[in-house]
């Protein structure tokens, strides 16, 4: 189990707390399919209309419960994509909107930290 706590940059702020390396890359694979739906959503089949991708929905329990949701159908680009992102334990809940793009630097640099 890591030390490292994971902090996550927000709009208005930053969240931090204790999550592993593994589920960090879970989430960092979970992030890389859905870039690809959201690649594909902004492609358009032969009706003209882009084609409907499923949503990204990740979870960790550890310490803390982690939801990561986010609709790519809703989005121009994955660089416009934002995230839901819920933490929360048995006293606290916490559920705010985030960047995607934010969220793949900030996981890449907790990577990075906790090796």
């Amino acid at each position: 189990m890591s030390t490292t706590p994971c902090k996550l940059n927000l709009g208005d702020g930053s969240v931090a707390f204790s999550f592993t390396p593994s589920a960090a890359r879970d989430l960092q694979n979970a992030i890389t399919q859905f870039m690809q739906s959201l690649k594909a959503a902004t492609q358009t089949s032969g009706s003209g209309r882009p084609s409907l991708q499923k949503p990204m929905e990740y979870q960790f329990t550890g310490e803390v419960f982690l939801e990561v949701f986010c609709n790519p159908n809703i989005y121009a680009s994955p660089f416009a994509a934002k995230v839901l992102i819920t933490l929360r334990d048995e006293r606290i809940r916490l559920t705010t909107e985030a960047e995607l793009t934010r969220l793949i630097d900030d996981l890449n640099e907790y990577l990075d930290q906790a090796g």
